[in-house]
């Protein structure tokens, strides 16, 4: 498969999963500012943050405020990161490998791309943003569904998950991150109400929180963490997301008959994921241990670019 195509293809599934993943952050963030005792923009700024986006904010923005954040977050073609921005660069991706989709697919990018492009032609009011964030994450699921529905296990398909399930791995990783790290008023709030609710609210907006009840009697810190990163059962969990980075780079590398670098990277991340436990993690310090995940996300998508040749 030629470079550009695979770039197309990995790429466009990473845009739709983001334009998901930030109505997922956005309603996190709306959630947990609800147990805040502190101004509440400070808070905002910090979900700017998580998002990394906080830079392009400010030179867009003298102040931070709710609102602003979130039209930057979902509107402004000047955030390359906004949901509007990630669903068009999606849409191009898409148009760019046309051969390489089934009907179905193209499709439903091109429909995604015409809905949002309608609810977000205005600022979005308070009243209407759990509405507008439910479509954004309905949209990427039916893209989703047209995937695995239509499309030949080949080449094509694993570079397609690639890019959804290193975005998604980051996604987490970046929540788990806001959640103890930015947002936890201080040390006096762990354990307490306002902590736990911000936990129990980390899996709502990872869509885990019914799976999470299935499975343990006892909630807290350490189980919601543990479930979020090392669950294998659990389609968002950081754990789940490099088993089929990993299994999508073998069949790669299988059809290449060629072993390349960036799954050495993979191995070692999936590793350390997968000999650790939850006890150590929180000894080592969590927000350490998300932070080492972020970075072996982004060494890992620029050496899958490289070995691939994405740009050739």
């Amino acid at each position: 498969m030629l470079g550009k195509t695979a770039g197309g293809l990995f790429w466009m599934c990473r845009y739709l999963e983001r334009s998901a993943n930030n109505a997922r952050l956005i309603e996190a963030g709306s959630r947990m500012m609800m147990t805040r005792t502190t101004e509440e923009n400070a808070e905002w700024g910090s979900v700017l943050e998580t998002a990394n986006v906080r830079q392009i904010y400010d030179e867009r923005h003298d102040a931070v405020d709710r609102q602003s954040v979130i039209d930057f977050l979902l509107r402004d073609r000047s955030n390359p990161s906004s949901v509007m921005s990630v669903v068009e660069a999606a849409r191009s991706n898409a148009r760019m490998v046309r051969v390489a989709l089934t009907r179905e697919v193209w499709e439903a990018v091109n429909d995604t791309w015409m809905k949002l492009k309608d609810a977000l032609a205005r600022p979005v009011r308070e009243t209407e943003l759990p509405n507008v964030l439910e479509l954004i994450r309905q949209q990427s699921a039916q893209v989703r569904g047209a995937l695995h529905g239509t499309m030949l296990r080949n080449d094509i398909f694993n570079f397609c998950r690639i890019g959804t399930f290193l975005e998604r791995s980051d996604n987490v990783a970046r929540i788990l991150d806001v959640k103890y790290y930015v947002l936890l008023p201080s040390v006096s709030m762990v354990g307490t109400s306002i902590d736990n609710y911000q936990w129990e609210a980390i899996l709502r907006s990872a869509a885990a929180e019914r799976s999470f009840a299935w499975l343990n009697k006892d909630s807290g810190p350490r189980t919601i963490a543990e479930f979020l990163i090392l669950d294998r059962r659990l389609p968002r969990s950081i754990a789940f997301c490099y088993l089929n980075i990993a299994r999508n780079l073998g069949y790669l590398e299988a059809e290449y008959d060629e072993a390349r670098p960036c799954m050495e990277i993979c191995a070692e991340t999936l590793n350390r994921l997968t000999s650790t436990d939850i006890e150590t993690i929180f000894q080592g310090g969590l927000h350490e241990f998300i932070q080492s995940i972020i970075q072996a996300n982004n060494s890992l998508g620029l050496q899958i670019e490289k070995d691939y040749r994405f740009y050739a």
